[in-house]
């Protein structure tokens, strides 16, 4: 099964972050099998930092819940809250598989956040834009939630069209980089 998992930053939590940027990386690091896709999001300068992407294959959702709340950054109130959801790999692909590759050009974390009929469950055109793509679904599996994709695209609003407008209650579009250890 796979899992988004997004922790929102505490406001002023960098330097705790930084402190805790080694045991972030080794706890991530017991994860690289089944890592799908990774990285910061970044406020609208570019800059600040503002949380993190996980997309995880793993057994169930208690696994997730115990990959999201064991996190070190979250055990030592960095994080101000966790977006955790089941999600479908629509694209079937890692980040890594990316034909774009790790850098160049504008990357956005798309979250479509809804109730109701699915919408966007088909991959959209454009799909050499996509680096990771899928609806989020409830614990089981059965319930749309919405849809999450991350994106190379020439700035927020053209991230924002990867969605279908008027089916989501409301998207957010973050500015996203790849992430991991450094080589």
């Amino acid at each position: 099964m796979e899992f988004l998992c997004y922790h929102r930053d505490r406001p002023g939590s960098l330097p705790l972050r930084d402190e805790l940027l080694e045991e972030h990386w080794s706890y991530m690091d017991r994860y690289a099998k089944e890592m799908i896709a990774r990285g910061p999001t970044f406020a609208d300068d570019g800059d600040t930092l503002t949380g993190s992407v996980h997309i995880v294959d793993l057994p169930d959702p208690v696994a997730a819940r115990a990959f999201a709340f064991d996190e070190p950054n979250y055990q030592a109130g960095a994080y101000r809250d966790v977006l955790l959801r089941r999600w479908r790999n629509t694209l079937g692909r890692t980040m890594w598989d990316f034909p774009g590759g790790s850098d160049g050009g504008n990357r956005y974390l798309v979250l479509g956040l809804a109730t109701g009929p699915a919408a966007d469950l088909a991959v959209p055109p454009g799909r050499d834009e996509l680096i990771a793509y899928g609806p989020l679904l409830s614990d089981d599996g059965a319930t749309w939630l919405g849809t999450a994709a991350l994106v190379r695209a020439p700035d927020p609003d053209a991230a924002r069209a990867v969605l279908t407008p008027g089916r989501y209650a409301d998207i957010e579009v973050h500015h996203w980089q790849f992430g991991g250890r450094p080589s």
